[in-house]
């Protein structure tokens, strides 16, 4: 009875099975904080710094999800948010705990599937994420934006950082039903401004651009072939 489809989540569950790096994998991936890895980095995304220098975003409660090590949630606990950030790897999130202490920043780091979530409706100002949602399969996408507009307030902020289509470090060009074909995201999939748009249409559009690029050691992390796109609930 264990493998029987029965519901819809089962139908998930199952697909999950086929095709989401392990926690195993997450792990691993984290447990060399020296390893050459771009995003590795203590320095937050410059979209999001350029949302506040702009005076777009405003402190209040924010949810991060797939935080990693931490560099976002820290710079939004500087700004003077409450912040939530999930991860599904206990390692980076150790990581990460280690950065906020050193820096004397309080932030609720949570170690869950963001899929397994209890969120009441309406409870956070600002949704973020940083790298998690390129790994992301199309048949959890569904699910992924319900979990954002629940979670956000009306007139709340969403903002995403992902993959480009063919980029420098990640963002595969396949179609969504090709991922099936192969039984595989290819590390990450890429996605371009008409993708986005498509796929968070039933938000407000503020913008979508590329990001902008600096060289480490920077006070801002910006590397070439990523998008940013920041969108509105409004309702």
């Amino acid at each position: 009875m264990k493998e029987m489809i029965y519901d819809f989540e089962d139908l998930l569950d199952m697909l999950d099975s086929l095709l989401r790096e392990p926690t195993e994998f997450w792990n691993n991936f984290y447990s060399d904080r020296n390893k050459e890895i771009p995003f590795f980095t203590d320095s937050p995304d410059e979209n999001l710094v350029s949302y506040f220098d702009n005076n777009i975003m405003k402190p209040g409660r924010v949810l991060e999800l797939g935080c990693g090590p931490g560099r976002n949630a820290i710079y939004f606990a500087q700004k003077g948010c409450t912040i939530d950030a999930v991860d599904l790897s206990d390692v980076s999130l150790k990581w990460a705990e280690d950065r906020a202490n050193n820096k004397n920043v309080s932030i609720n780091f949570i170690n869950k599937d963001i899929f397994d979530l209890n969120i009441e409706d309406g409870t956070y100002d600002i949704v973020y994420d940083s790298g998690c949602f390129h790994h992301i399969a199309p048949h959890r996408r569904m699910s992924y934006i319900n979990l954002v507009k629940r979670a956000l307030k009306p007139n709340g902020y969403f903002a995403i950082t992902c993959f480009i289509e063919g980029g420098k470090f990640g963002g595969a060009q396949i179609s969504d039903w090709e991922v099936y074909r192969l039984r595989s995201l290819k590390g990450g999939l890429g996605y371009t401004e008409e993708k986005l748009r498509f796929i968070f249409k039933d938000f407000k559009e503020i913008k979508i651009r590329k990001m902008n690029v600096f060289d480490p050691p920077n006070a801002v992390f910006g590397v070439p072939d990523f998008l940013t796109a920041l969108f509105q609930k409004t309702s």
